[in-house]
């Protein structure tokens, strides 16, 4: 089949396909890209690529920020059947050289922002892309079009560990060509749909965004980050229809807002659980709310309450998507009544292939190509789903997730530290904030501020703990675990 790029162009090449906005300082500058256009441009890249020696199957890592070389390097490796090894800016040298060396990257790609962070990895072929190099190449015509099958492993997002380490999730070309037909067809995709993007192009969910704007021939508005003065700008200015946000940034826009915007008719939240509040205030103001549960491992979407499903039945995520099946199990695997909480498994043509070089994680999470996804919830009598709570321990701040095993380990690494426990308590505005106490070995000294200090080259800014508390021992369970719940009591009780 052809690439996603090449059969929407063919059908509707003057179509609006992108809308790249770049800050500097006070200043906005926008450039429009109709399809015809991208696709001229991804055929210049996919010349440049293959003349560096790009070759199918290869790993390519892709550290940038949000910008039109990131989208052009989605649909070049999707055309050439190069593999994108999503890679987080936001991570250290340290956390970022055990994600390349995991997958055996041959090749990384990073622009003037990152040009610093990249040159620090050790990948044999690293080259800085812009969009002025990409223009001048003289395109062969072979590469305006590319041949591809749904089997074919497209992409590596990386996903947070409960053993400490992240995991490689693969996902095909067909998770995404699925997700992007369920979505469209569960929320109804109009063709004058511009979506903004505020969401990184490393996270499975500002991934899928520009993968289903164009299988749905429809626009993406880019942003490198979320701005909130700019967000509100391009939502008054540009048409804007839908946007996906996790709770955070609503809350922050929700502190600016008398009224919806005008033209957006949809705003999908996800990425962490929202605060009845949020909703409520949502529905004040008339603001379109669609509640959503997704994962990395099931290539974004997996089931999503509609806007009139959400202000009814405040708290629940909604049914699956189209041909994506869930169901609540107990400890054993058998399916349990609707009404009793259990473990959600999800099967459909969006479950990830496995994890990268993980067979270990990949026989525990994937069974029979049905999707253990640690996450508890229940079903209730109309078969829309609740969550109880996201994978055991998890951690959710400001739309990331944080595995509390990835801190501790680091904190471990500090000769002092003899154990350690990290936890999330509630806050207003991120949802959850990291914080936790440590044991230190006797004779060892060591404050919380040389703590914090000894991390922050270890661990993205994100998930380094906001409060740090030295103590003598760490409590224990009946059955010999630490028991996190006391942790946050210690933590909450005033």
């Amino acid at each position: 089949m052809q690439d996603f790029l090449s059969a929407t162009t063919k059908t509707q090449p003057r179509q609006l396909a992108l809308v790249t906005h770049h800050i500097n300082g006070d200043m906005v500058s926008s450039q429009a890209w109709t399809y015809g256009n991208l696709n001229q441009n991804v055929a210049r890249l996919c010349t440049h690529l293959s003349r560096l020696g790009v070759t199918r199957g290869d790993f390519v890592g892709v550290l940038m920020p949000p910008c039109e070389e990131y989208v052009l390097l989605i649909h070049a490796l999707l055309r050439l059947g190069g593999v994108l090894v999503a890679l987080n800016t936001r991570l250290t040298k340290e956390e970022l050289a055990y994600q390349t060396e995991l997958t055996g990257c041959a090749w990384l790609f990073y622009t003037e922002e990152t040009k610093d962070l990249a040159n620090a990895l050790d990948v044999p072929a690293s080259y800085p892309l812009s969009l002025a190099n990409i223009q001048k190449t003289v395109y062969e015509r072979v590469f305006l079009l590319g041949d591809i099958t749904l089997d074919d492993l497209f992409a590596i997002v990386f996903t947070s560990g409960t053993s400490g380490k992240p995991k490689a999730a693969m996902l095909s070309v067909g998770n995404f060509y699925y997700s992007a037909l369920a979505s469209q067809e569960h929320i109804r995709s109009l063709t004058d749909d511009r979506w903004l993007c505020v969401l990184p192009l490393f996270h499975v969910g500002g991934l899928s965004i520009i993968l289903r704007s164009c299988i749905c021939a429809t626009a993406v508005d880019l942003l490198p980050s979320f701005d909130l003065e700019r967000v509100n700008l391009l939502l008054r200015q540009n048409a804007i229809t839908l946007i996906s946000l996790v709770p955070t940034q609503l809350y922050r826009l929700l502190e600016q807002w008398e009224q919806k915007p005008p033209t957006l008719r949809l705003v999908l939240l996800g990425g962490a659980p929202a605060d009845e509040s949020l909703i409520v205030r949502s529905n004040e103001i008339g603001l379109p709310i669609a509640t959503t549960y997704g994962l990395t491992e099931a290539c974004s979407q997996v089931a999503t309450a509609l806007p009139h499903e959400t202000a009814q039945k405040i708290g629940t995520v909604g049914k699956p998507l189209p041909r994506t099946q869930i169901g609540i199990v107990d400890e054993n695997g058998q399916i349990v009544p609707n009404g009793t909480i259990g473990e959600v498994i999800v099967a459909g043509q969006t479950v990830m292939m496995g994890y990268y070089n993980d067979p270990e994680a990949t026989a525990k999470t994937l069974r029979d190509g049905v999707l253990y996804t640690g996450d508890l919830a229940y079903l209730d009598d109309d078969n829309d789903l609740w969550l109880v709570q996201r994978r055991s321990d998890l951690i959710m701040s400001g739309g990331e997730n944080i595995y509390p095993a990835e801190v501790e380990s680091a904190l471990k690494q500090h000769p002092a530290v003899k154990e350690a426990c990290i936890v999330g308590i509630p806050d207003p505005e991120w949802g959850q904030s990291v914080v936790g106490v440590v044991v230190l070995y006797e004779g060892q000294d060591a404050t919380p501020q040389e703590l914090l200090a000894f991390l922050q080259d270890k661990l993205a800014r994100y998930k380094q703990p906001r409060a740090l508390e030295i103590v003598e021992f760490l409590p224990i369970t009946a059955s010999g675990k630490v028991s996190r719940s006391e942790v946050i009591g210690w933590f909450t009780a005033n």
